[in-house]
């Protein structure tokens, strides 16, 4: 344990609630949290990076739902604990606060589902283990990465935020169940007080909350290759793309998203797309 409310006592809440409207029509009938990236849901990788920290199971880890929250309880089963948001999603504020309960007077990290993280120097978890390194159990920590603009708004001590923050119990305990968000109701407040830390993200991150986003993150998954996978049928040309489980190609893909189960028909070029399983395709230019 590292002081009051140190590792030991820690939960972890992944925010999986979302729309995902800028992903839109990705989102359409799959929610933002089971997005594919490398393969691999982002819930999944999620999930992943906090067993990495001995940070598993219904009593330590639970997972926000409301879009689609079906999907997300069907896909969570018993790996965590589930907190299925009525009408519309309560925002990361009212989300945790939703949670109150279960958090039950423990400090909690803080995962949005939809942070791509991969640091080649140290796996998922030990990757962010600095952000429960030496925590006094009163300061609020984010993890960050240098901005280019340090001013600019939404920046942290002059850091973007990349998607896992740790709270302590006292500032948790108080939200109420409304739609609210994390950084009015907590973070700039801390900030205000002094009592906020940047932890620093050494590895890459993106957001995926956009095609071109979430693109650049399965791109970086392929480590500037090719990742297909053993289930899916390539018999077209394929270039620094991701197939899916049982997807088929049969065209020309370049800097393409297959997802599982979908196709590529012969004759059909994509490039810089991501084909999704009911058959669209959505545009995602990630050069740069």
């Amino acid at each position: 344990m590292t002081g009051a409310g140190g590792p030991a006592d820690v939960c972890a809440v992944v925010l999986a609630a979302g729309e995902g409207t800028r992903l839109r029509p990705l989102t359409e009938r799959v929610p933002k949290a089971l997005c594919p990236v490398g393969n691999v849901p982002l819930l999944d990788r999620a999930l992943a990076r906090l067993a990495g920290l001995d940070l598993a199971g219904a009593a330590r880890v639970a997972v926000n739902a409301c879009y689609l929250a079906d999907q997300v309880v069907a896909h969570v089963g018993d790996r965590a604990h589930l907190s299925v948001e009525p009408g519309d999603p309560l925002g990361t504020a009212g989300g945790l606060a939703n949670l109150r309960g279960w958090i039950d007077g423990r400090p909690v990290l803080v995962a949005n589902a939809d942070a791509y993280l991969a640091d080649p120097a140290a796996p998922p978890g030990p990757d962010v283990a600095a952000m429960l390194d030496g925590w006094d159990g009163h300061t609020v920590r984010l993890l960050g990465q240098p901005a280019a603009n340090p001013t600019a708004p939404g920046t942290f001590a002059g850091h973007c935020f990349t998607g896992l923050s740790l709270l302590p119990w006292r500032l948790v305990r108080d939200l109420p169940v409304v739609l609210s968000d994390l950084v009015r109701a907590v973070w700039r407040p801390a900030e205000a007080a002094g009592a906020l830390e940047v932890v620093p993200y050494r590895g890459t991150f993106y957001d995926t909350g956009t095609p071109a986003d979430y693109l650049r993150a399965n791109l970086h998954a392929a480590a500037g290759g090719s990742l297909v996978d053993p289930s899916a049928i390539v018999t077209g040309r394929c270039v620094e793309s991701v197939v899916g489980a049982g997807a088929r190609v049969d065209g020309d893909v370049c800097r393409t998203v297959v997802w599982p189960g979908a196709t590529v028909h012969p004759g059909e070029r994509l490039h810089d797309a991501i084909r999704s399983t009911d058959g669209g395709t959505v545009p995602a230019t990630a050069h740069g």
